[in-house]
């Protein structure tokens, strides 16, 4: 099997090859820590999380770094209307930021670089940019000649009379070019800054991830993803200042960018105020559901996300997890099926590995004798894993909060009332069956038996 990606900066899908097969590396666009995050930013991690792990599993190691922007303009202000250091506005929205993705069944990276950890290695990057005639000072600030780079553009492909465009609006006096960018921008007294050659400042957001992904990863690495909207012009800066500074040498070999999350048909923003935050949707909702419903389109389109979509993506947890409570009597290892490496190694298509994440359920649900039974309870938890689903016991699924007692007295009453069906007591097994059902529980029939779920609003 070979691993085919969509690589945004020549519009093809193409066979993936990294450049060192024992370890390739990757790197994520991270979060700005001044808030809590909606769920549009989780869809990267998510599944890019579900990449690093496919590319763990196809080469044995992988090199991944998600940044962390932990100074900013909006930390800033953030800080400023709070009267606390910036450190403590970063460092609590860091954390749940980590809390949250935990929470969604996002892995860790490898590397979680924050931006104010590396001022040396971004001074360092600044001044061969100025020294190689790519960059120059100007009242305070130092900018990126981009007309210095010949390749401006290649990756959003944007003509540079569009590009230039809105740029023309309030141009600063002191840029030669309206589309020159800031990589050093200087600090009033109320501001964080740092001592540099230019004076006493801070960086331009852009050039962090060029001077952290050099740091951990190398000049080039083979991967960088982040979403589409940070196509033009975070990463399309990040290409020109790193060759730049790097002698030409290419700076990511494969470009990926996830869709845009919707909310009602308008592309989710803090900024229109029409966002879902993570810790919100957690307080409401089964994260398993969250992920769910994350995977469920292809991680370049869109996705439209409301509360329904939220609640297929449970009742068909509710599925999978009964199918394997019906199988607890029976211990295996997971094992990863081909469909779903497939599925996944065709531009990490994750609804082709969810349909056939239900495939293998339906298979496990008809499956008579022991072996099948193995065989498939087997491939539906490593189908499972591989997308980050059916990691749990169904019980704590079933639980949804509820305590373990409540569980044992429903599954109780639903023991009776086998009973009462077997000794043909049938207005008593009626009664429980019409008791549960208040309570939120259906029965189901199945070829093990009845088993019970809790109904999803």
């Amino acid at each position: 099997m070979s691993l085919r990606l969509y690589n945004s900066l020549t519009r093809r899908t193409e066979t993936f090859q990294p450049l060192d097969p024992a370890c390739p590396t990757m790197y994520v666009c991270g979060p700005t820590v001044y808030n809590y995050v909606h769920i549009g930013n989780a869809r990267g991690p998510v599944v890019f999380g579900v990449l690093a792990e496919l590319l763990r599993r196809r080469y044995g190691h992988l090199r991944y770094a998600r940044n962390i922007t932990d100074i900013d303009d909006k930390i800033n202000a953030a800080a400023q209307a709070a009267g606390v250091p910036i450190a403590e506005v970063t460092g609590r929205f860091a954390a749940a930021y980590r809390e949250d993705m935990a929470a969604l069944g996002v892995a860790p990276p490898d590397i979680e670089p924050e931006a104010t950890a590396h001022i040396d290695e971004i001074l360092a990057m600044i001044a061969r940019l100025v020294e190689a005639g790519h960059a120059y000072a100007a009242e305070g600030h130092v900018l990126f000649a981009v007309g210095s780079f010949p390749g401006y553009g290649k990756l959003s492909r944007r003509d540079r009379e569009e590009m230039l465009a809105g740029a023309r609006i309030d141009v600063a006096p002191y840029k030669r070019d309206p589309g020159d960018f800031v990589l050093w921008k200087p600090s009033t007294s109320d501001l964080p800054g740092w001592d540099s050659p230019w004076g006493r400042g801070r960086p331009g957001w852009h050039i962090e991830c060029s001077a952290m992904a050099a740091a951990h990863l190398g000049e080039t690495i083979d991967i960088h993803a982040g979403g589409v909207d940070l196509q033009f012009p975070h990463h399309e800066n990040e290409i020109a200042q790193s060759e730049c500074a790097h002698g030409g040498r290419i700076f990511a070999r494969y470009w990926l960018h996830n869709g845009m999350l919707t909310l009602g048909g308008a592309k989710m923003s803090k900024s229109v105020g029409n966002i879902a935050k993570v810790r919100d949707l957690l307080a409401d909702h089964p994260a398993e559901a969250l992920r769910y419903a994350l995977l469920s389109a292809h991680y370049r389109q869109p996705l439209d996300w409301s509360d329904d979509l939220i609640d297929r993506s449970a009742r068909t947890l509710d599925r999978l997890y009964a199918t394997l409570r019906d199988l607890s009597d029976i211990a295996v290892e997971p094992r990863i099926p081909d469909a779903i490496e497939t599925a996944l190694d065709d531009d990490l298509n994750t609804p082709r590995a969810l349909a056939e994440l239900a495939r293998i359920a339906g298979d496990a649900r008809r499956a008579g004798d022991d072996a099948s039974r193995r065989q498939a309870k087997a491939g539906l938890l490593g189908a499972g894993l591989a997308l980050g689903l059916l990691q749990q016991p169904p019980e704590a699924w079933f639980a949804g909060g509820a305590d373990d007692d409540g569980d044992a007295r429903i599954q109780a009453l639903v023991d009776e009332r086998n009973a009462a069906r077997k000794s043909r007591d049938f207005a008593r097994a009626d009664a429980i069956r019409d008791q549960l059902a208040t309570e939120g529980i259906a029965l189901e029939d199945t070829p093990q038996g009845v088993r019970w779920v809790r109904k999803r609003s």
